[in-house]
């Protein structure tokens, strides 16, 4: 039986079966260790709703202007492949987070929570809106630790989304830190990643 097989037993039955959002972030960052974990700025959101079964029916991805280091590093530039431009002309963390808590709301039901792989993304987003002292987008849902989940899951030590992949047998589609590919590809371990 597949995946969709199942969601459809699933809704014939009436049984509820929750969405689940996945979000992923970039942040500034240096290799130099000239910009601490504290001081990081999201630059760029990306998020996707998905059904536990990891099948996508949503998405959502947008740039977001730093306001304490807006010219990114050489490092952060080759990591992530984001444009300066594109971060130029980006909208603030507060316009973003509007935007962001508006698709949280879209297809939200009773059991929905959010996921990230692991606690840095939930973190980020904490200290991101209390630099702008504006409330958190993502308050209304619970958080998930994707990762430990999955290396609970398995008896393992917890390993980044790109090891996990390998781990499943899955390939890693699109480009790794881009947020959007990687909440794709976070999206598609749901399955391994049961509740705690």
């Amino acid at each position: 039986m597949t995946d969709d097989d199942t969601l459809a037993r699933a809704l014939a039955s009436n049984q509820t079966i929750a969405p689940v959002l996945v979000v992923d972030l970039e942040a500034t960052c240096c290799n130099e260790g000239t910009i601490e974990p504290g001081r990081m700025e999201i630059i760029e959101v990306g998020a996707v709703w998905a059904m536990p079964s990891g099948q996508v029916i949503d998405q959502f991805q947008s740039f977001v202007r730093p306001i304490e280091r807006p010219q990114l590093t050489r490092f952060c530039l080759e990591l992530t492949h984001i444009e300066q431009a594109n971060i130029d002309m980006a909208p603030s963390w507060s316009t973003v987070a509007s935007e962001l808590a508006r698709f949280a709301q879209l297809h939200q039901r009773s059991g929905s929570f959010w996921g990230s792989w692991g606690a840095y993304d939930r973190r980020q987003v904490e200290r991101e809106c209390a630099r702008h002292s504006i409330a958190d987008p993502l308050a209304r849902l619970p958080h998930q630790n994707l990762k430990a989940s999955f290396a609970k899951a398995r008896n393992i030590k917890q390993v980044g989304m790109s090891r996990a992949l390998q781990i499943a047998g899955l390939e890693l589609d699109g480009e790794h830190h881009r947020a959007l590919s990687d909440a794709l590809n976070i999206a598609k371990l749901l399955p391994l990643c049961p509740p705690p």
